[in-house]
Parts: structure tokens; sequence; C-alpha cells
């Protein structure tokens, strides 16, 4: 009988360890933001953020800044406990982020960040 010693397990391939933000989901966020239905003529522009991304646009309607220039639309963060998306809207006047909710898939985020029915989104 051999005593050898067993085999050391295999390192996680560094995709399974660091989920997001990935090269795959950006692209598909960009492409799904010509989607939107409302400031179609902005360009936005995602920028990988820890556990996610964030979606910033020119601000054309001078509401939050009289300026134009570039603000923050959107936070969406992957929850790995709770496994799903989370989608935080920019409140200006605070300076801060209100959780818009929890969505199971990274595609039907986008449908409700495209629709923005209560207007909190694109401004």
């Amino acid at each position: 009988m051999s005593l050898a010693a067993a085999p050391a397990e295999a390192p996680a391939p560094r995709a399974l360890l660091a989920r997001q933000p990935n090269e795959f989901d950006l692209a598909r966020i960009e492409r799904l933001l010509v989607r939107r239905r409302r400031y179609r003529y902005v360009e936005p522009v995602v920028v990988p953020i820890e556990d996610g991304y964030l979606v910033r646009a020119p601000c054309c309607s001078r509401t939050v800044d009289p300026e134009g220039g570039e603000i923050d639309i959107a936070r969406l963060l992957w929850d790995e406990r709770a496994r799903e998306w989370r989608l935080y809207r920019r409140d200006h006047g605070t300076h801060s982020w209100i959780e818009d909710g929890p969505f199971a898939r990274l595609g039907e985020l986008m449908g409700w960040l495209n629709a923005d029915p209560a207007r909190v989104f694109w401004q």
C-alpha cells in the first residue's frame, strides 16, 4: 500500500473567481443600450467597476448638469451571494445611489433600464 500524497486540487480558473466585470457582458450591455426608448441621440459609455458596470451619458436635457457634461445614469451590480443583478439609479440631488430592484437575468435588467417607464434613469 502506497502512502503517496493525494493530488493537489487544480486552482480555480480566474474567470470563476472574478465573474464581474467581464468583456462579454460589457459588450452585451453596450449593444443592448442601443434599444433604449429615451435619449436615443446620446452615446452612453459603459465603464467596468467592481462587481459590475456604470452607465454614463451626456446630460442633454440640462436638468442635472446645465453644462451638458457626462452624468451617471445607472449602476449594474452582480450580487454573487444572491446570484442576481441589482440595478441602481442616481439621485443627482443627494449624489447617492438608490436601488431600483433585483433582476434574475441581465437581459431583464437591460429591458427595464431601456424602457425607463418611471423616467428615473434617462433624465
